[in-house]
């Protein structure tokens, strides 16, 4: 080796070991930081371990939603049934009874390598809040009253038998009826229905048949049956009644079920009582029956005189207006929703008048009759049975009459041969319209004339066309005043738009007697008559019958 090189040799020696010792360095440098490095990664997986999952789970984040609405996010999915469980608990312990919710539960997951869960008490409380808004109203068991169109819920049966004792009350006010809820045999659904019965006769049974199960030796059917007709055959007097009221029962049908409603729908005993019993304008109809007057029908029906006329003024236009057997006029009586029908046997003393007796002359035409024998009014004892729908009068049946004075009827001596022909009803007067189709005259008349018209003046005297017994004598709606004549054979005249009216309905006229005068009165063009003739209830051509 030359000096040279070994001069040089140190410096080389010496860059090899600098240079060897930075490497060292550095490397150590690097391997610190990698440590470092290392230990925070760690750290941080410790910090946010609850809230991050393995790259393997895909979903390792799951939100839970209630009704649309979030309420929280958990790592398990296990765990939302739990807190579930958990809130309706709360809600539970906050009502009484059965609490209904509507919820829908849904569960969304997503993968996420960093992400944060709630508290467990946070999402029970979010929860809780999600789940009141849901709350049904819970319906509870009711028992459901229906009376017409009307329906009552009460709570329980007592109150319903309450409801129904009120009803009566007033009718039965010794509480001599039971009421009792059955099932009623005519529905094949378990549907209520109520069961009236005197309190004695229920006892009564009760007794004879706890005494038929100790006698050894029944009596047999047909030895009662006999008993009871010699009973019954013993001669009856006023004081062998009982009165007062025998039978009650309610008009419209009750039905009770069982069925669940909103608490806000159940009504009070109260409030029930005061539905049921309050009184309310019901419209009805009355069938005039023999005897009856506007004043009695009045009275009968709970409608003031006023009141019926003003309802039936195309037919009864004031209070001197006649009515027949068989007319139905409208009435409008105070009721409550549940009537009361009772039947009470009642003692009473009236004046009465006994049948007209006839005596048949095949001599005589049907408009001929004479006067044999005037009458003589009566007085009896009366025992009926009287229907009462609540406090109307709607029926009587006499069971028996004990004459105090005896009536003597009118005796009449009446033709029994068919007038020959029709006259004509008026003297002169001018026909003015014929019987058929036509054009109307005025507003509210028929396109089809039933009759004929002669124009008269007012005042013209009216005579009965063939003889007979009146049926009607007022005011005929579009007829004006009017008077309708029955004759033999099925046969009626009609006289229409008079002035007057002569005579009374049930009085009997001659062929030619004066029954009106002419007039202009109901849908008339001017004075005149108009006059029908009716075969069996039918229109004919009157100048076909007209001699």
């Amino acid at each position: 080796m030359t000096r040279r090189q070994r001069a040089s040799s140190p410096s080389l020696s010496g860059y090899k070991r600098s240079t060897g010792w930075h490497l060292t360095k550095y490397y150590i440098s690097v391997r610190y930081s990698h440590i470092w490095a290392m230990l925070v990664a760690a750290l941080l997986v410790f910090v946010l371990a609850p809230g991050i999952k393995k790259d393997s789970d895909a979903n390792n984040l799951i939100t839970i939603f209630i009704n649309g609405t979030g309420v929280g996010s958990v790592n398990d999915s296990s765990k939302v049934n739990k807190m579930m469980v958990e809130a309706r608990k709360r809600i539970a312990r906050e009502n009484d009874g059965l609490v209904l919710i509507k919820y829908d539960l849904v569960l969304s997951g997503t993968k996420k390598i960093f992400g944060s869960v709630d508290e467990e008490e946070t999402i029970i409380n979010n929860m809780y809040n999600a789940l009141s808004e849901g709350i049904q109203k819970t319906k509870e068991p009711v028992y459901e009253v229906k009376i017409n169109d009307l329906t009552i819920n009460l709570r329980t049966t007592e109150e319903v038998q309450a409801l129904l004792y009120a009803a009566k009350e007033p009718y039965d006010e010794e509480n001599k009826f039971n009421v009792n809820l059955v099932l009623d045999p005519t529905r094949e659904l378990n549907v209520l229905t109520t069961e009236v019965r005197k309190s004695e006769e229920v006892e009564k049974e009760a007794k004879q048949k706890e005494e038929e199960e100790k006698a050894i030796l029944p009596k047999a059917g047909a030895s009662e049956k006999l008993d009871n007709i010699f009973n019954e055959a013993e001669n009856k007097d006023v004081d062998s009644y009982e009165f007062g009221v025998f039978d009650l029962d309610y008009k419209e049908n009750v039905e009770v079920v069982q069925a669940y409603s909103d608490p806000e729908e159940i009504v009070s005993l109260e409030d029930a009582i005061e539905l049921v019993t309050k009184r309310s304008e019901k419209d009805a109809t009355y069938e005039v029956v023999a005897g009856d007057s506007l004043s009695g029908i009045a009275k009968k029906t709970g409608t003031s005189l006023d009141q019926l006329i003003a309802l039936n003024k195309d037919t009864i236009p004031n209070v001197n207006s006649s009515i027949m057997v068989g007319d139905v006029l409208k009435i409008t009586s105070p009721e409550p929703e549940l009537s009361i029908l009772r039947t009470a046997k009642v003692y009473y003393e009236e004046n009465y008048n006994a049948p007209v007796e006839y005596v048949d002359n095949d001599e005589w035409y049907t408009t001929e009759s004479a006067v044999i024998r005037e009458p003589v009014e009566g007085f009896r004892k009366v025992v009926a049975d009287i229907i009462y729908k609540n406090e109307a009068q709607s029926k009587v049946d006499i069971v028996y009459e004990e004459d105090v004075v005896k009536a003597v009827a009118k005796l009449v001596e009446r033709g029994t041969k068919s007038p020959p022909t029709f006259i004509k009803p008026l003297s002169g007067g001018r026909l003015s319209s014929g019987f058929g189709r036509r054009k109307a005259p005025k507003k509210g008349a028929s396109t089809f004339h039933k009759g004929v018209d002669w124009a008269t003046p007012i005042g013209t005297s009216i005579f009965a066309s063939s003889g007979g017994t009146v049926i009607r004598a007022g005011w005929g709606s579009g007829y004006g005043y009017c008077v309708y004549i029955q004759h033999p054979n099925g046969m009626v005249t009609r006289y229409g738009h008079l002035k007057k009216v002569l005579v009374s309905s049930g009085q009997t006229v001659r062929q030619g007697e004066r029954i009106a005068l002419s007039g202009n009165t109901g849908v008339s063009t001017g004075p005149h008559l108009h006059f029908e003739i009716l075969v069996n209830g039918v229109q004919v051509n009157p100048l076909s019958y007209i001699n």
